[in-house]
């Protein structure tokens, strides 16, 4: 069952956004998706938490993580299949241990951990606080987001991701993203 946490082998550019909630990663991986006319892989876990809250009025549990990244995996897997060049990715497994270990006093279950670190990304974008918090039934820290933004980032550094950090409003985040993955083309 593990293995269904690795990446399918492929050419792509695989490009993930990064950051805590509310700073913009869907809008901007719609945008990026269009702008490279790919596919962009969205997050799993927004469809399960959803219909966990629909249902129960419940928000995640620990158990809830593996089950979520199964269904991310699956996904980006199956839309790697469609994508034109470049995958853009709303999450991955390593956002998902960033919010194990946050929410849940430094734990992360092991095999999510280990995959979280296995799986290879070319580029991280790295979203800023600096959009305004919109909340919704499944977002519940607008007051920790200057901790959750340090926290995201000193994951990246930890363990040596390549990433840029994204200020500013929609087209200037953009615009700064699509130079990036651009050079990342061209190589």
């Amino acid at each position: 069952m593990e293995k269904k946490l690795g990446q399918a082998p492929s050419d792509l550019v695989k490009v993930v956004l990064f950051g805590p909630e509310s700073t913009g990663k869907t809008t901007l991986s719609r945008d990026l998706a269009n702008h490279f006319d790919t596919v962009w892989v969205p997050e799993y876990a927004r469809e399960y938490l959803q219909e966990k809250w629909d249902k129960e009025k419940k928000v995640c549990e620990p158990q809830d993580l593996l089950p979520i990244a199964y269904g991310q995996m699956r996904l980006e897997n199956e839309l790697a299949k469609k994508a034109n060049k470049v995958l853009i990715c709303d999450t991955d497994l390593l956002e998902t241990k960033v919010y194990s270990e946050a929410y849940y006093v430094g734990h992360c279950d092991p095999i999510l951990e280990e995959y979280a670190l296995q799986n290879q990304y070319d580029l991280y974008l790295l979203t800023y606080i600096d959009v305004p918090w919109e909340k919704d039934d499944l977002r519940d820290k607008p007051g920790e987001r200057e901790r959750m933004f340090t926290y995201f980032k000193e994951t990246l550094e930890k363990y040596e991701r390549n990433f840029v950090t994204l200020k500013g409003d929609r087209e200037r985040r953009l615009l700064a993203a699509i130079q990036h993955i651009q050079k990342l083309i061209a190589q």
